[in-house]
């Protein structure tokens, strides 16, 4: 029997994995559970990832991707003359305002780097992405700052389910960077 060619298949595998743990969470995942939902053979999940962590570290790679694209996509950063920390609050509120579950799914992957010392180096990516997206209106390390700051309003509105306050964060960004800067 030839070998079928279908070069979206790894796509469809990461694309699944991803839906696995936004529906099941991490603890979820397998690459049985992938194959299913991907429909495609066991041994196509096991060739394209040897192992989970390598599956993960694709799921987080391609979910990192979302809000770095909103950020970089934005003219905050552009004009020396908006107010940072409104853009930056206003950017985080239209992430929050989007599909909750993709915050969630998100961060289920970010924080699994916690355990999983294969996904540190991806969790890092995003970080230092972020913070050069941010760095094109400040310091390096006041970027640095920013992107703790927004990451720790992040939880906390992720693990008490509360709703996102884009005043308060303002207020708090704005503390870090003054008015105008």
């Amino acid at each position: 029997m030839p070998r079928r060619y279908d070069p979206e298949r790894r796509q469809r595998i990461i694309d699944a994995a991803i839906r696995v743990v936004g529906e099941k969470g991490i603890g979820g995942l397998s690459h049985r559970s992938v194959a299913a939902e991907a429909d495609v053979p066991l041994g196509s999940t096991t060739y394209h990832f040897k192992t989970l962590d390598e599956l993960l570290v694709a799921a987080l790679r391609q979910s990192n991707e979302s809000f770095t694209k909103v950020m970089a996509a934005s003219d905050a950063f552009e004009d020396p003359s908006a107010d940072l920390a409104g853009q930056l609050a206003r950017l985080l509120g239209e992430w929050f305002a989007g599909e909750r579950s993709g915050v969630e799914l998100e961060y289920e992957l970010y924080l699994a780097a916690l355990r999983r010392p294969a996904l540190r180096p991806v969790a890092a990516e995003w970080c230092q992405g972020l913070t050069e997206v941010i760095g094109r209106r400040t310091d390096p390390v006041t970027a640095r700052a920013l992107v703790a700051l927004l990451d720790g309003v992040s939880l906390q509105v992720l693990l008490t389910g509360g709703e996102y306050d884009e005043a308060y964060t303002r207020e708090m960004l704005g503390r870090l960077v003054p008015s105008g800067a």
